[in-house]
């Protein structure tokens, strides 16, 4: 005779399959499943596409001493990576992570590629752009899989170690890019890159489309716990945009990240185009370039390993971020009002003549370039961080990220056209400064609301990307009451 199971006994059963946790194999297969390989392996990707293209980026103009096309261009770069990176999580969910990634490697080496093309025929600035805009698609899907993998991959208590990782081998490929710069142009003292440097850059990033095709399935992926990587199982597009719209009405307190996220790259202008673009020379300007993303290889390092301190609760630990990057935030900037008030654009106009790497006061000049490299990687780091206490499903966080990346490229679309109509420097760098502190004054309440020392089971998205799991408790009690009705 069928007797009705218990409720206490639904509950054994329950705790004792989510305290299962799964062999991972041993030896070279072990080896390549490791999540830490992995996202080691997505990492390079990102090293020798968008990496690569920050050093040139870095360099103020995208090398050339008349910014103008490169802010039209990037403009339209981030103009479209807005738009896409909003619906990229849908497309990620979709497609999944490795194809999705891999589409979004084919931009960079257009966009590479045409500015290699302007240097020979100075003509083509519309190609340039149009090339910037398909980056940007590009852009969208990469970033948004290489989030969803970052975020997901790790355990509560690794996310910030991993995205240190990851953020310190992505930025060796701004430190690469910025050597060959370095290399190629020590000995000029023009204020433009010639064409070795723009193939040296192109043919690494080319390298770099193919490696997203050799990373494992997520749905193979068993994290250091034991527990396995959720990942949706054959959604819809109907289930997946209908998934985007749940994943903001059921944890609306991401909107509080918006300024945040808005933000948080808005500065590239002031940093790559407004200083170092326009107060030194080609070859101070590559030895900037490689010590700002030298600068983010340890800064992410470092506040990784604060954001993963266990000795302190998750909550503490994200107050303690907070602080760190509102005293970095009022520190550099401080520090760069005292050389901004000192240079304007029509008094760079007048002096063609850029610093030199021997020239007095460049010490004091490259050391804040140097701080700026640092904020920027906290900034990143925190931020995702942030993201990951929210869920640990990928689903969910591909959402996230989608979010993220949309709304911190709309941003960076608008200091790059602010840039390109020639708003006085003084404004561009004010603006970049309040809105870093407006990011973190929004941040603040939703840390003291949202960020909690465990992530809990409504915090994640169903498998079928359709709707949020209940609560602990509720979901229980149905799965008593089917077991019921069913005996």
């Amino acid at each position: 005779m069928l007797v009705p199971l218990s409720p206490s006994s639904v509950k054994r059963e329950d705790d004792a399959q989510e305290a299962e946790h799964l062999e991972r194999p041993g030896g070279l297969k072990g080896f390549y499943y490791n999540p830490y390989t992995q996202i080691s392996m997505v990492a390079l990707v990102c090293f020798t596409c968008p990496g690569l293209y920050n050093a040139l980026l870095g360099l103020g103009g995208a090398g050339r001493i008349d910014p103008n096309i490169n802010d039209d261009a990037n403009a339209a770069l981030y103009a479209t990576f807005a738009f896409f990176a909003f619906f990229a999580g849908s497309v990620n969910n979709v497609l999944g992570p490795r194809l999705t990634l891999f589409l979004g490697t084919t931009g960079y080496a257009l966009g590479l590629g045409s500015y290699l093309a302007m240097n020979i025929h100075p003509n083509v600035g519309g190609f340039v752009i149009a090339a910037g805009a398909y980056e940007g698609l590009c852009a969208a899907l990469l970033w948004t899989a290489e989030g969803c993998l970052m975020l997901a991959y790790p355990t509560e208590s690794q996310k910030g170690t991993f995205i240190g990782v990851f953020w310190a081998i992505f930025n060796m490929g701004g430190v690469v890019g910025a050597c060959v710069s370095l290399g190629q142009n020590f000995n000029s003292t023009a204020n433009s890159v010639g064409n070795s440097t723009y193939i040296a850059l192109l043919v690494l990033n080319i390298c770099g489309v193919l490696l997203p095709l050799c990373l494992a399935d997520p749905n193979k992926m068993v994290r250091a716990d034991g527990t396995r990587v959720k990942t949706p199982r054959q959604p819809t597009w109907k289930s997946e945009f209908r998934g985007l719209w749940i994943a903001l009405k059921t944890d609306p307190l991401v909107i509080m990240l918006f300024p945040m996220f808005f933000a948080s790259i808005w500065y590239y202008t002031w940093q790559f185009n407004d200083y170092n673009g326009t107060l030194f020379n080609i070859r101070t300007r590559s030895l900037n370039n490689l010590v700002y993303w030298l600068a983010q290889i340890f800064g992410s390092l470092i506040v990784g390993s604060i954001l993963d301190w266990t000795r302190l609760t998750r909550r503490t630990r994200a107050y303690i971020g907070w602080i760190i990057l509102l005293c970095l935030v009022f520190f550099v900037h401080g520090w760069a009002y005292i050389y901004q008030r000192g240079f304007t654009r029509e008094s760079i106009a007048a002096t063609p003549t850029r610093m030199d790497i021997y020239d007095h006061g460049y010490a004091g000049r490259i050391l804040l370039y140097t701080l700026c490299g640092v904020l920027d990687s906290v900034w990143q780091t925190t931020t995702y961080w942030i993201l990951g206490t929210m869920s640990n499903d990928a689903a969910k966080l591909a959402y996230f990220t989608g979010f993220y990346k949309s709304i911190q490229a709309a941003g960076c679309a608008g200091a790059f056209a602010t840039d390109a109509v020639k708003l006085p420097y003084i404004n561009i760098f004010a603006s970049t400064w309040t809105l870093l502190v407006a990011g973190l004054i929004f941040t603040l309440p939703m840390i003291y609301l949202r960020v909690k020392n465990h992530t809990e089971p409504s915090d994640e998205l169903n498998m079928d990307g359709s709707e949020f799991a209940s609560a602990d408790k509720d979901k229980k009690s149905d799965v008593v009451e089917q077991t019921v009705n069913a005996v």
